[in-house]
């Protein structure tokens, strides 16, 4: 019997409005399947809506931030965070972006030891004060990333990635959100070897 996905009701794909069912159909075609976050936020289609629009916003903009380098962000404040779902999900965009099999699980466990550059360390050393003492941020934490070449664009980057996926993981944390089986192997082996 397969794990629920959800702890709370999952609508299917004909009783959701045609925007969201939309969405999802585009996301399985491009990905082979649908991530389990689209189902389990479907349950509400407003905030699927208003949660979408405003990571669309962030992740899709230009940005001094690479797409890998905003997928660490989220990997390893969501490792702080405890978050299964975005540690397992976003680790497999990470390890894809980065062609890398090893740094999700780096930067999930002990991001300060991941094989990443000092630039990036800081950024993360940033993003998980932002994660876990945000109201502690100050004038170095700033100079800090001044320092490795972040404006303050990219530090506003920083820290809004951080505190959406604060909420996507603490939404994830409270519906039991189960990462779909296809993640564990993205970016780990061969497509065709899967």
């Amino acid at each position: 019997m397969p794990h629920p996905i959800s702890r709370f009701p999952v609508p299917t794909l004909e009783a959701l409005p045609d925007d969201l069912r939309e969405r999802i159909l585009a996301v399985q075609e491009k990905a082979g399947f649908v991530p389990n976050i689209f189902l389990a936020l479907a349950h509400r289609p407003d905030e699927f809506r208003a949660f979408f629009a405003y990571h669309d916003a962030l992740l899709l903009r230009e940005s001094g931030l690479s797409k890998g380098e905003k997928e660490m962000i989220i990997v390893a404040t969501s490792g702080a965070n405890r978050c299964l779902y975005c540690v397992v999900a976003h680790g497999a965009i990470l390890r894809i972006y980065e062609k890398s099999p090893l740094i999700a699980d780096q930067l999930a466990t002990n991001p300060m030891k991941a094989d990443i550059t000092p630039r990036q360390k800081a950024m993360l050393a940033f993003a998980l004060k932002v994660c876990s003492d945000a109201q502690n941020v100050g004038e170095s934490d700033y100079a800090a990333l001044h320092a490795h070449g972040f404006t303050d664009e990219d530090i506003w980057d920083i820290g809004a990635i951080t505190a959406l996926f604060g909420l996507s993981n603490r939404m994830a944390n409270l519906v039991s959100l189960r990462p779909n089986d296809e993640f564990y192997l993205l970016g780990r082996v061969p497509k065709a070897a899967r």
